[in-house]
């Protein structure tokens, strides 16, 4: 692979545009626009921070003029949220704590628009599918505000139970999904996106304290889960009607850390704090396979097992690339176990992603933090059966794992170090093992992987430090970057 130079960034606030032409990036109160080709400069702002009237007016209750606070430091007007619209023709920069968001439009560098949240704060600001709206989350989960820049109008749905999940858009974006919280109850909220976000359903759910939920692919169900306390899953159509309930036949003791549909609906994937993932089919909404977390690879298994080599960066100081050593059965992987008295114990499913096509299913558990499983699902037609097929272990816990978007077996990790780890399929060894896992050095001083994403079109890989970022690409590519 080949690399990029550092460039700096402000918290995480990096983002690639859907056409993966442009990289966008916040660099405190500034918004910079480079050229993936080239990583050449095309457009930069200076984000106007500034306090909107009501902050102002919340800051010296006298009721006269007055200016904010300073004691808040520089910091408080930096920007903490940006995106591309669905197009990329705008992009958006947000500052929270000002209760403000910016407005640019790519093609014209004058063009700007200004959303002032007022009195009610702002904790979060996003993109609809349509890429002319804007979600802006308040605080204290009093309401969310679609701002449309067609119109100018604003649409408020009260009380959203969460600003960061428990809110979805079907795949086609025509409806709009909501957890709400109403007089003490959990109730979800269907709006249709294509007609002003108008209440088409309103429903309670059964539930006592809902955590989240996610729309099947098809967008005819969702999956609502309980909070940690109790191990329960509901299945309702988007019409409200109660389908079926989901719980272990064993308790469990806590509830679920983790809930992903398969890419066709059929099957969804359900991980607790228990160490088991249930695989549960969309005809009776029951387990049909558990897979149970293991220290030990048996002999009989057919599972590949990757380690790591060890102190590999310092003796190729920091360059190039080496392959990880395939273990022989049986394999017994390190295991941190979970001190129970102490508050939020990292137990259970850390992790449930499917890759594009859905035949690899990836798991990793709290208490392997340096393993990741990878295990393989029956295309559509095949026999039912899912098997262990590959294990990579770790020196370091593992931080980030994403799968490629485009490319169905290519799998990338970070471990927050100077490093960056890949497994493939698109490989067949003398040995007749058919795929590789391969370890790359990143040629940067004292810089350390702490994130991956990849890029929409999947030739490029951005990887992210605390202050800066770099991309990665395959050096055999014809494209320079991820364009």
């Amino acid at each position: 692979m080949d690399f990029t130079e550092l460039y700096r960034h402000t918290s995480g606030l990096v983002q690639i545009s859907p056409g993966a032409q442009f990289v966008l990036t916040a660099v405190e109160d500034r918004l910079v626009v480079r050229r993936t080709e080239s990583f050449q400069i095309a457009r930069t702002w200076l984000v106007d921070n500034s306090h909107s009237p009501s902050a102002l007016v919340l800051s010296n209750p006298s009721g006269q003029q007055a200016k904010p606070k300073s004691s808040a430091g520089p910091q408080d007007g930096w920007i903490t949220h940006i995106g591309w619209s669905s197009d990329s023709e705008y992009i958006l920069a947000a500052c929270a704590r000002r209760s403000v968001v910016n407005v640019y439009k790519l093609r014209d560098e004058e063009w700007t628009a200004r959303i002032e949240a007022g009195v009610e704060g702002l904790v979060k600001a996003e993109w609809a599918p349509d890429g002319r709206s804007i979600l802006c989350f308040s605080e204290w989960g009093l309401r969310v505000t679609i701002w449309s820049l067609v119109t100018g109008t604003a649409t408020y749905i009260q009380f959203p139970k969460y600003p960061d999940k428990g809110w979805a858009f079907r795949a086609d974006g025509r409806y709009f999904v909501l957890a709400e919280r109403h007089k003490s109850k959990d109730t979800l909220g269907v709006y249709d996106a294509a007609d002003g976000y108008k209440v088409i359903r309103h429903y309670s759910v059964p539930t006592s304290s809902m955590a989240s939920f996610v729309l099947s692919p098809k967008g005819s169900e969702l999956a609502v889960w309980e909070g940690p306390l109790e191990y329960k899953l509901c299945i309702m159509s988007l019409a409200g009607d109660h389908i079926a309930t989901f719980t272990p036949t064993v308790d469990p003791g806590l509830g679920i850390r983790a809930v992903s549909w398969h890419r066709s609906g059929s099957f969804l994937v359900v991980g607790g704090y228990d160490e088991k993932v249930h695989v549960l089919n969309n005809i009776t909404w029951k387990s049909v396979a558990t897979l149970e977390f293991s220290h030990r690879i048996p002999a009989n298994s057919n599972a590949n097992v990757w380690r790591e080599p060890s102190n590999w960066l310092e003796s190729t100081h920091g360059r190039g690339y080496l392959s990880y050593d395939r273990l022989s059965l049986p394999v017994s992987i390190s295991v941190e176990r979970a001190d129970p008295a102490k508050p939020h114990p990292r137990t259970g499913v850390a992790q449930l992603t499917w890759n594009v096509d859905g035949t690899l299913l990836l798991i990793r558990f709290e208490q392997a933090p340096t393993a990741a499983f990878i295990y393989s699902f029956p295309g559509p037609g095949d026999p039912f059966n899912v098997t262990l097929r590959s294990v990579l272990l770790q020196s370091k816990p593992i931080s980030y794992a994403r799968w490629n978007p485009i490319k169905a077996g290519n799998l990338c990790i970070s471990c927050d170090n100077g490093a960056l780890y890949t497994w493939s399929d698109d490989w067949v060894g003398d040995d007749g093992v058919n795929e590789i896992a391969e370890c790359i050095a990143i040629p940067a001083k004292k810089f350390q992987a702490r994130e991956v994403r990849w890029a929409a079109d999947g030739k490029g890989i951005m990887i992210l430090d605390k202050d800066v970022f770099c991309c990665a690409y395959d050096a055999e590519s014809e494209d320079p970057v991820v364009n």
